[in-house]
């Protein structure tokens, strides 16, 4: 069973968890006309009394592009105060997920976007590892990644997540953890809801932003340390077949944070992998608030 904090944001103000309820009517719950977020929220291990979050600001500048892909005017300013709103009012004393999403609030039945009720909500759960930070096992899904012709993929869109949806479910049920998706030119995309790096000969590898992926602040945020750390990146196609012959092959996203793969089908994969351990033993540093090199990428909340 879930436990959810004790207080959400529910148009435009802080209520109990409990009391932040939608008409069965919903819109959004129909036609999957919303988008979300993700993003970690840790206590401070400098300090008590403040919550760290990780890049606040490209997470709600991403949720405002994908408003606005919605048709929905949600500024960067709103989603960032009422997250401070919110953290405050919970006061977490332990790393948390929070949910950001903006929603066709309307109780029509027509499929639209103009001329129609939206809202905003923010909930928040306590968790710790996504997926399991030993590796995971991922096989190549029977499921296309869709094309950014028939989806804005670089909004997260909620109703794009029925195909993410079926991949993990297929993956989990023939034995697997996790779900690698093809585009519909056959090429690597992502996972079920994570991007995929791979290392070969020293170089940092991932399919480029052309690849149908959704824009991941954890991969912009690894391509960026990467660049700094004096190791090679190349955004470019991925073939599935690369992925058998990898030094190295991770995932990674919010939820997931850094995510080593160890098995892709029946190949296993290597367990030494020195340039994702240095990617993510620099990436929890900073989400830590102990990298002053990277500060501006942490946003300190006070909650006391």
């Amino acid at each position: 069973m879930h436990q959810f904090l004790p207080y959400a944001w529910f148009q435009g103000q802080c209520v109990p968890f409990e009391e932040a309820r939608i008409s069965i009517a919903t819109h959004a719950l129909h036609y999957g006309t919303g988008a979300f977020g993700g993003m970690r929220a840790i206590p401070d291990p400098q300090s008590s009394g403040s919550m760290l979050l990780f890049r606040a600001d490209r997470h709600a500048r991403r949720l405002s592009r994908s408003a606005r892909l919605l048709l929905t005017d949600l500024s960067e300013a709103t989603i960032l105060e009422a997250l401070t709103a919110m953290l405050q009012a919970n006061k977490p004393q332990q790393p948390i997920y929070l949910r950001p999403f903006v929603y066709t609030s309307d109780l029509g039945i027509a499929p639209r976007l103009h001329d129609i009720e939206t809202d905003f909500l923010i909930y928040g759960l306590p968790l710790g590892d996504y997926l399991s930070p030993d590796g995971v096992s991922c096989r190549i899904s029977s499921w296309t990644r869709q094309e950014d012709r028939s989806l804005p993929l670089r909004g997260k869109i909620s109703g794009a997540y029925i195909t993410s949806s079926l991949a993990k479910t297929e993956a989990v049920q023939s034995g697997f953890d996790e779900a690698l998706l093809l585009n519909s030119r056959g090429k690597i995309s992502e996972a079920s809801g994570m991007n995929l790096f791979l290392v070969r000969d020293g170089q940092l590898i991932t399919p480029g932003v052309d690849q149908d992926i959704l824009e991941g602040i954890t991969r912009a945020s690894v391509i960026e340390l990467a660049k700094a750390m004096q190791i090679p990146v190349v955004e470019r196609p991925v073939d599935k077949t690369e992925l058998f012959i990898a030094d190295e092959v991770f995932l990674t996203g919010t939820a997931a944070k850094i995510t080593p793969i160890r098995q892709i089908e029946s190949t296993q994969m290597n367990t030494d992998r020195p340039v994702m351990t240095a990617l993510k033993t620099r990436l929890v540093s900073i989400t830590e608030g102990r990298d002053t090199a990277y500060e501006h990428w942490v946003t300190r909340i006070p909650i006391a």
